[in-house]
Formats: structure tokens, sequence, C-alpha cells
């Protein structure tokens, strides 16, 4: 990712329990939409609610299904890891099924980065965005 330094030391990813995986794709994932709407030129209310839109875990749990089958085994295992995480907390304005998912995706970025994987990560938000639905035109739409 280019904000970010890839000369940084690498975590053992498979030693990160989900719950930080999750915790770190989070904010990864968060960032990624924020990169690619900052080419919108709206708003910037308008960019905050595009982006919770999208970051949502009705909107993760869509990118769930278009992620599954661009994974390797390893990445697969990591997304149902997140998915079958158990979990005290699920928000007001989401279902079981969806938060599930969208925590799936989640812990699966947060491995990815933590894994060194920034080619990795691009590829997979670019398929993700590629079919999402956005609420705003991005520079690339106009």
């Amino acid at each position: 990712m280019s904000t970010l330094d890839p000369e940084r030391n690498r975590t053992d990813a498979k030693r990160v329990s989900t719950a930080t995986l999750a915790f770190v794709g989070d904010a990864v994932y968060g960032l990624l939409v924020r990169e690619r709407l900052s080419a919108v030129e709206a708003p910037v209310g308008k960019l905050h609610e595009a982006s919770a839109g999208m970051v949502c875990s009705l909107a993760q749990s869509e990118a769930y299904d278009r992620l599954c089958g661009l994974l390797t085994d390893d990445e697969l295992a990591v997304l149902k890891r997140g998915r079958n995480m158990n979990s005290n907390h699920v928000p007001k304005n989401a279902d079981t099924l969806n938060y599930r998912r969208a925590t799936g995706v989640e812990a699966l970025f947060g491995y990815l980065y933590l894994s060194g994987e920034n080619g990795r990560i691009r590829m997979l938000f670019d398929a993700i965005w590629d079919g999402a639905d956005i609420p705003v035109k991005t520079g690339e739409q106009q």
C-alpha cells in the first residue's frame, strides 16, 4: 500500500489472535476506502457518508462473497476463522450473519497487512471496489 512502509518489520500473522487480526484489518480496510474516496471531488460530509456505507457490516459482508473465489487456501482459512470467531458483541444496526462475515473480511485484511502482503491487499481490494455500489462517483468514473 502506498501509504504504508513496506520495509517495516513483519509480524508472524499466524500467531496473532483472530480478534487482533480483525482489529488491524478494520483500520487497513477503512484506510483503503478513504484513499479511494479521496479521488472524489465532493464535500467531506458526503465522503464520510460514502466511507461509512462501504465499511459497514452489510457492505463488508457483500465483499466476503466477492473474495471467496479469489483466495488461497491459507487466506480462505483466515477469512473463515474470522467469520467463525466468537463475539459477545453485535452492533445494533447489523444482523449476526453480516457482522460475522464482515469480521472475516477484516481478519483477512489484518492478516495480509501483518504478513507484509501489500500487493495482495491491493488486488483483493480492487476486486471488492470494482464490484461495489459506490455512493459517490470516483475520479475514474467521472
